[in-house]
């Protein structure tokens, strides 16, 4: 299977022809193997317009969201990001080619693990850190964002006071089947608050 004919079909189609148009972004997704970081029996699928399941009740996302939220986040390479639920990994390899640095946190023992051998063995300096995300991780902040691929009602307050100013969090705000993505702007101790629109992530746990 030639993946990396999948993967440039999935950036062009997907990506380019709805609303990605940062082209350290579309740069980042045509560049990372997202069928690497699936089970093996779901690779022929990794570049499908569709969240996949990688055990233990969670998900990757679908590429067309890990775009988006990335997008979001207006990063230029030279800052700090947090990602909130590691997961397989993914969307923390996409955010290592558009931030100086990025830390990872997976409540889940096993996830944790297996995506920081995928990341070592792929070659994307991320640290994952085994942590409830929803403390955030004081020792490397401040942070230009804070990405969460889990939904909760708001943000946890430790989130605000670990980011730069300006800094972003980008979350799937809501309770279970009714959910929005939204995107806080943290600036000068005040919170803004801008609304996309309707996605179904797992809860923060």
């Amino acid at each position: 299977m030639d993946f990396k004919a999948l993967r440039h079909q999935m950036v062009a189609q997907q990506l380019q022809a709805r609303d990605i148009n940062d082209q350290r972004v579309l740069k980042a997704m045509a560049t990372v193997p997202r069928h690497l970081f699936v089970p093996a029996h779901l690779s022929g699928e990794a570049y499908t317009d569709q969240a996949l399941p990688i055990g233990h009740g969670q998900t990757i996302s679908q590429p067309y969201m890990v775009a988006f939220t990335c997008q979001l986040c207006r990063l230029h390479g030279h800052e700090t990001v947090l990602d909130i639920g590691t997961g397989s990994g993914y969307q923390a390899a996409v955010l290592s080619l558009l931030a100086k640095k990025v830390i990872s946190l997976e409540i889940i023992p096993a996830l944790a693990e297996t995506a920081q051998t995928t990341l070592v063995r792929l070659g994307y300096p991320v640290q994952v850190i085994r942590k409830d995300g929803k403390l955030g991780y004081l020792p490397a902040a401040p942070y230009r964002a804070i990405l969460s691929a889990a939904a909760a009602a708001t943000p946890p307050p430790a989130w605000s006071s670990q980011l730069t100013s300006p800094g972003f969090i980008i979350l799937p705000e809501g309770l279970t089947y009714h959910q929005v993505l939204v995107r806080y702007t943290f600036d000068h101790g005040s919170l803004a608050k801008e609304t996309y629109f309707p996605v179904a992530y797992v809860p923060l746990v």
